[in-house]
């Protein structure tokens, strides 16, 4: 699966009329951000608010660099760091505990004068029924709910893209919400927002050679294989071709080694939340498209591997696989002709695979 980032809105400053468009970041001390290091035994949860309890809005791993704008009062957490109530709002408006972080600088307190606030408030304006909110800033991402004319919503920033005619105006902007979705601005009446920030690059994947990717998969699928009887040598080789060994970003920041996505916000027994990612997919006539998409995260390799097990064995589509549990070959063929991929090559491309690597040998019914 191939991932690109969409040009997201760049400058200090970009106004236009209130209500219609973006502006600057409130207070000079808070726009220019302080450099913090996340200390996190494995990885951190990033939320829409400064609760354990708010909405999982993307996750981030021991050791990643942020910007933090301003610290906030919010739920006490006894962390890696330190003990403490402090909140961190990051560069994009989302939250972690401080109890993650580490800076040398004293991270000032968020500003709670009007204008300066994490969000903005505005309504929804439709004369065209319910708005879609979706999982990305695109109207082919996944529509995660649906909001009716004056409805509040609280919007963090805004980034650019499809246009889109609305009841209010047409725009490309749009809006993103404190859980992490998106509205198109097109719907939208509130105060002028901010752009938001350039994503933060993908950390760098420590090179693996096969041998050591293998290794490290094989617990994952065998384990996978004895819960839902995915052959293990099936499920490596899938997670070597969809992923890259582990170099795609999707494996590597979120340890999503299949690409499963989010489900109008749900994420199954396995995965520990949604990361939305701007990506590039292709049609059966194979005109490739920017789009964007909700995608689940994982603690682990071995969740990512055990949750493709259960994607498989929890869709209808997929059953006639299941008559052939012992014979790797025809199971992967009975996916595929189901429906998995159309790439025309892909059966052969992952038992490629799992005869070069002899990863048959990692099947435990032999």
């Amino acid at each position: 699966m191939r991932h690109t980032t969409r040009r997201l809105l760049t400058g200090t400053l970009l106004v236009l009329a209130a209500g219609a468009g973006l502006a600057g970041s409130p207070a000079a001390a808070q726009a220019a951000g302080i450099s913090a290091t996340i200390d996190v035994h494995s990885e951190l949860k990033v939320r829409s608010a400064p609760s354990w309890s708010a909405s999982v809005v993307g996750t981030l791993k021991d050791g990643r660099k942020v910007t933090v704008d301003c610290a906030v009062t919010g739920q006490k957490v006894s962390g890696k760091v330190r003990t403490t109530t402090q909140w961190d709002r990051l560069a994009d408006g989302r939250y972690v505990s401080h109890a993650y972080v580490r800076t040398s600088a004293a991270v000032p307190a968020c500003d709670t004068t009007a204008g300066s606030r994490a969000y903005v408030t505005g309504r929804i304006r439709t004369g065209d029924g319910a708005v879609n909110v979706r999982s990305g800033p695109s109207t082919s991402s996944t529509v995660v709910r649906r909001a009716a004319d004056g409805s509040p919503v609280k919007v963090v920033c805004a980034v650019t893209g499809p246009k889109v005619k609305g009841t209010v105006r047409t725009t490309a902007l749009w809006d993103r919400l404190t859980d992490g979705r998106y509205v198109s601005h097109a719907y939208v009446i509130s105060a002028t927002v901010r752009a938001c920030p350039p994503a933060a690059p993908a950390p760098a994947v420590p090179a693996q050679t096969p041998e050591q990717f293998i290794a490290a998969a094989v617990p994952g699928a065998q384990q996978g294989w004895r819960e839902y009887g995915v052959p293990a040598s099936v499920t490596i080789a899938q997670a070597i071709l969809e992923s890259g060994w582990g170099r795609s970003s999707l494996s590597a920041v979120d340890r999503n080694y299949f690409g499963i996505k989010c489900q109008n916000g749900a994420f199954g027994p396995h995965a520990t939340g949604c990361h939305v990612y701007e990506t590039t997919e292709c049609d059966k006539a194979g005109k490739c498209f920017a789009t964007s998409d909700a995608f689940r995260t994982y603690a682990s390799m071995a969740r990512s591997f055990r949750d493709h097990g259960h994607f498989l064995r929890s869709n209808k589509r997929y059953a006639p696989a299941f008559a052939h549990t012992k014979d790797a070959n025809k199971f992967i063929m009975a996916v595929w002709k189901a429906g998995y991929a159309t790439d025309p090559k892909y059966y052969t491309k992952v038992t490629g695979i799992m005869t070069n690597y002899d990863l048959y040998r990692y099947d435990t019914w032999k």
